[in-house]
């Protein structure tokens, strides 16, 4: 069997690192990063590859840095691993690191490369409001996300489905993905397919991208943040100056509101100079219902300030919004 240093941190990570532990491959050392005070008493936490390499007795490395890092990179000769697997570490390998083992680093990547090189590509797929997307393995070069493919698996995206939800799908694809990969590399048989060039960049999120633009984005490219951005930090927007995020919402046409409330028919026809963010209806019993530029947003789970997470009817139970007032 192949001996094998795996790099990897989040429980996306920890899924291959578990796949390729009971496929019997020979993990000679787990490499993650350092761990991390959260919460409110700033308590270090291990990482989700740590805390699976510890609980079976893996030798982990947590090197803050790999770059120039002459201790780390000799701990590494010395195992001489034949493959290092790479799977969301979180770092930029160096050639020295690259260059180490006999059959290279390979990486488990969630997008269909040449597509979404970078950080965030499952994410990015979630906000674009792609119908696939997938898991691609690959050698690893110098280049960000930009080496030979090896093997590819495509994956639908829910209609619905949050970035979560498949980033859960797709670390399960993943580690499938990853094990077929290394018996194809151990049986010299694994295939090297060089990306073309019409290539997309996936960037980490940032904060600013997390306000709702009422004015300017559809109901559909507002339900693709909403959900693109569930759970890292929620999408938001404000009103009477209260911070309010938002955790699932669906987008709908006047059609199917005229449907619901049919009694509003009368008014159809002032539907398009309402100021997108304003509040259509809100009631517990109903729901909240806010017009975008293009279609309506529909709540469904919502967070106040300083408040937990809830269903529309649970908030607004406890706190009153006002049809016509304006979400910015």
């Amino acid at each position: 069997m192949l001996r094998v240093v795996f790099m990897g941190t989040p429980d996306f990570a920890e899924e291959s690192l578990k796949a390729v532990y009971e496929a019997g491959y020979k993990i000679e050392a787990v490499v993650t990063n350092v761990d991390k005070p959260k919460g409110r008493g700033m308590k270090l936490i291990p990482s989700p590859v740590k805390q699976f390499s510890e609980s079976k007795g893996l030798k982990v490395l947590q090197p803050i840095k790999v770059k120039n890092n002459v201790e780390f990179l000799e701990e590494i000769r010395n195992i001489n691993p034949d493959v290092i697997c790479v799977v969301a570490y979180g770092k930029i390998l160096p050639k020295d690191l690259l260059d180490i083992p006999k059959y290279g680093c390979v990486n488990v990547h969630g997008s269909l490369l040449p597509k979404y090189r970078g950080a965030a590509p499952i994410q990015w797929a979630v906000l674009n409001g792609d119908k696939t997307t997938g898991i691609t393995t690959m050698y690893m070069n110098e280049g960000m996300d930009t080496g030979d493919m090896i093997l590819k698996e495509e994956v639908e995206i829910g209609e619905e489905e949050t970035t979560g939800e498949l980033w859960n799908r797709l670390s399960q694809v993943g580690a499938k993905l990853l094990v077929e990969t290394l018996k194809l590399i151990e049986s010299e048989n694994a295939p090297r397919e060089k990306q073309g060039e019409d290539f997309t960049l996936a960037p980490m999120l940032n904060k600013e991208m997390a306000k709702i633009d009422w004015e300017n984005k559809s109901a559909d490219e507002i339900k693709n943040l909403v959900r693109g951005l569930n759970p890292i930090m929620g999408a938001y927007s404000f009103i009477d100056g209260k911070k309010v995020k938002f955790w699932k919402v669906r987008a709908i046409n006047a059609d199917q509101l005229l449907d619901q409330f049919p009694e509003i028919k009368e008014y159809e026809y002032k539907m398009a100079d309402i100021e997108p963010g304003t509040i259509l209806f809100s009631s517990d019993k109903d729901g909240l219902y806010i017009k975008a530029k293009e279609g309506i947003i529909q709540v469904l789970e919502i967070q106040g300030e300083n408040a937990r997470k809830m269903s529309i009817s649970d908030f607004l139970r406890g706190t009153k919004l006002n049809a016509g007032s304006i979400f910015s």
